[in-house]
């Protein structure tokens, strides 16, 4: 009898000392994505965070929980993060008329006419064709929108956000003639007459006019979007350059308590707000944190406004431009030396990229650990890769990009220029890491097309058959790091999110299989079944 009682007492103990957990994650494979990239078996969570991970045996042995979620030997990895999307501003566009993957100017014609008849307001506004899916590869003229809508402005954006085709009645709104000029753009004229093609900084022109959604129609297509992000696995984003404006409405989002995702927010280069803003410096409210300035120092490869070191190869006597004076991008970072804050610029010429580094090597000196970031970073001349290097400068790049542009990337670059742009391997041994993004909505939200892209360089028709450019594709391992933990310290945040390590939020997603392990041609197939935000099943 004595000893069955202290067999109990025994048992007793054990349970007694046992610490409470919310959530045990159990017979799983589990992708820590830490220093070492451990595998491991089980994990524990509570209050959002990640108490342990381990052996499954150990884990019980330590915590109780009356959540126990046995796996079954499924994958788990560190929720994804994308480092460069525009959440709000994708969120905000949903009341136009979506415009992607439309395969020519007839098209697009249809679809505005039949979106007319129920549109919300009196613009028609469209976002994301592109003239590079076309079977005639050209940029559309408006004559047909201003015989179909001559009372009604009608503003169509391409896919990339840099180009835009405006009917008759918007430029008569926007004051736009053959006569005007602005700096960092283009307004096109052919034969003496509008086409209706505005580039960069000319779009402003027009844009300006258009009337803004309330705030709170914007709040719920903030928690839509959200939705849709979770069911891909992301738990994180960068919010690259968005207004003051919408800033408060993620905190006003968050204050309904509606905002799980977290969101490292960039602002807009708008002078009024630097010296309120810059004073302020980083700080982190929530799910929110404010990080630093979203610049755009010229435009898109696509739509010609990219800006090279030499002629475009299919139009002489063009190099694209910069968006605004050099001295503009000298004054911003001098600011910003100052601050704790990071300076993030739109580079996609090798003009561009050259311009930048230099202005931050300027600032910045020799080595740092400021984590300036260079968005795009896609043409980057063969003499100028050592200076993200010698800068410690970031390049944040988006595989899904080289996948989309490697159809007509040569026809704006000639063969020998191709060799050095969307080269994220050569990129990656310049600090050892490379944090990974979609641009969203200028392509899908998805990331695990990012990983496809990045490792087997195909798109999702398996074109081509042996990768583009295949000398810089990165190894699986680099991809996972680059869409989680190397995400995270693009915005310094790689003590609190982007791998499974004891005190770190507990943002993580179930796969139905093995990213590391599947074949190549079978990566897309991945499907997210879970997502977890802060120990909380979001998805």
């Amino acid at each position: 009898m004595k000893s069955i009682i202290a067999i109990l007492l025994f048992f007793y103990g054990m349970l007694s000392a046992q610490k409470n957990a919310d959530l045990i994650i159990t017979n799983a494979k589990i992708y820590t994505v830490n220093q070492n990239f451990d595998v491991v078996e089980s994990m524990a969570v509570s209050n959002g965070k990640i108490l342990a991970v381990g052996k499954s045996k150990d884990i019980l042995k330590k915590y109780k929980s009356e959540n126990i979620q046995n796996l079954d030997g499924k994958s788990v990895f560190p929720g994804f993060i994308d480092a460069h999307c525009h959440f709000t501003g994708y969120a905000s566009d949903q009341w136009k008329c979506e415009l992607w993957g439309t395969k020519s100017w007839d098209e697009i014609i249809q679809k505005l006419s039949d979106y007319s008849k129920n549109a919300p307001m009196e613009w028609l506004y469209g976002r994301s064709w592109d003239q590079n899916d076309w079977l005639v590869k050209e940029f559309p003229n408006k004559a047909k929108l201003d015989e179909l809508f001559p009372n009604r402005p009608v503003y169509l954006k391409r896919v990339d956000g840099h180009a835009a085709i405006a009917n008759q009645k918007a430029l008569d709104i926007a004051g736009i003639t053959t006569n005007t000029k602005i700096n960092g753009g283009e307004i096109e004229v052919k034969n003496g007459k509008l086409t209706g093609i505005l580039v960069d900084n000319a779009m402003l022109l027009v844009e300006k006019y258009i009337p803004e959604i309330s705030d709170e129609m914007a709040i719920q297509y903030f928690e839509d979007l959200q939705k849709t992000c979770f069911s891909y696995g992301l738990t994180s984003l960068h919010d690259c350059g968005i207004s003051t404006h919408t800033f408060s409405l993620l905190e006003e989002m968050q204050r309904q308590d509606k905002l799980q995702m977290k969101i490292f927010a960039l602002l807009s280069d708008e002078p009024t707000t630097y010296n309120e803003w810059i004073k302020k410096g980083r700080f982190t409210k929530g799910n929110i944190t404010f990080g630093g300035y979203k610049v755009y120092s010229d435009g898109a490869l696509g739509s010609r406004g990219a800006c090279l070191l030499h002629d475009y190869s299919d139009k002489k006597d063009w190099k694209g431009f910069l968006l605004s004076d050099q001295k503009h991008f000298e004054n911003l970072a001098k600011k910003l030396k100052s601050s704790d804050l990071q300076m993030c610029t739109h580079a996609i010429g090798d003009s561009a990229n050259r311009t930048i580094l230099n202005i931050y090597g300027d600032v910045l000196g020799i080595k740092n650990d400021r984590r300036w970031r260079i968005e795009h970073a896609q043409i980057v001349d063969k003499n100028d890769f050592d200076l993200f290097g010698k800068y410690s400068i970031i390049p944040s790049v988006q595989p899904t990009h080289a996948t989309s542009d490697m159809y007509w990337a040569e026809e704006r670059l000639g063969k020998d220029r191709l060799k050095y742009a969307y080269a994220y391997e050569d990129l990656l041994k310049q600090n050892g890491w490379l944090p990974l993004g979609t641009d969203f909505p200028v392509e899908e939200i998805n990331p695990i097309k990012t990983f496809f892209a990045a490792v087997a360089r195909k798109d999702a028709k398996n074109f081509p058959a042996n990768g583009f450019q295949k000398e810089n594709a990165l190894t699986r391992e680099q991809a996972l790091r680059g869409m989680t933990i190397w995400a995270a310290k693009a915005a310094f945040q790689e003590k609190e999110l982007g791998s499974l390590e004891e005190g770190k939020s507990a943002d993580f997603v179930v796969l139905n299989q093995d990213l590391m392990k599947v074949d190549e041609n079978k990566i897309l197939e991945t499907k997210v079944l879970e997502t977890y935000s802060s120990g909380k099943k979001v998805h």
